[in-house]
């Protein structure tokens, strides 16, 4: 039989599709816990949150949106990887706010241009080497919000600044951490 392979022990394992072996998985789970990590990321993780529901409190801005939570797992979790350095988190939140809005205002949010521009916001954020996944759902954010331009300032570019001046300094705190890893 064409596409199958007969593999294993103690009777016969059928692969019915080499496409769908590439699923099983290869290893185990390569993550460990670091106890200095995990407090590293829950206190900085905290006071940024802490801050941007603070201005919310303290203006007429909604300074909170969940995709600034993802970036703080990022920020903090995962700081020296390439998705988790200032330009993909400033970056990759203004250029997928913008395709949003761009969508948004010319087609409006259904269903397929909330696809559409989710689809392009992710090829524009690869193209400009700005990939920062949690900047992926901000054209949801836009699109189901009925926001306007200003979003763009404040609170995506704003916020994803103090996202990043806050793991500027938390990390920096720790004689192991160097962050950024690169600016440009």
């Amino acid at each position: 039989m064409e596409g199958r392979r007969v593999t294993g022990r103690m009777g016969t394992h059928l692969e019915l599709f080499p496409y769908v072996s590439k699923m099983r998985g290869a290893g185990v789970n390569p993550l460990k816990i670091n106890v200095k990590d995990t407090i590293t990321g829950l206190f900085g993780g905290f006071l940024t949150i802490f801050v941007l529901a603070i201005l919310t409190g303290a203006t007429s801005t909604e300074w909170l949106m969940a995709p600034f939570g993802a970036s703080c797992v990022l920020a903090f979790g995962v700081w020296n990887a390439p998705l988790s350095q200032p330009r993909n988190i400033i970056g990759g939140h203004l250029i997928s706010t913008s395709v949003g809005l761009a969508i948004y205002h010319l087609l409006g949010n259904e269903s397929w241009a909330i696809g559409l521009a989710v689809g392009l916001a992710i090829a524009a954020l690869m193209l400009t080497k700005t990939t920062h996944p949690p900047a992926g759902a901000n054209p949801l954010v836009v699109m189901m919000g009925d926001y306007d331009w200003s979003f763009l300032f404040s609170p995506v570019l704003i916020g994803s600044l103090i996202v990043v001046f806050f793991a500027l300094i938390i990390n920096n705190l720790r004689g192991d951490r160097c962050y950024p890893t690169f600016w440009i």
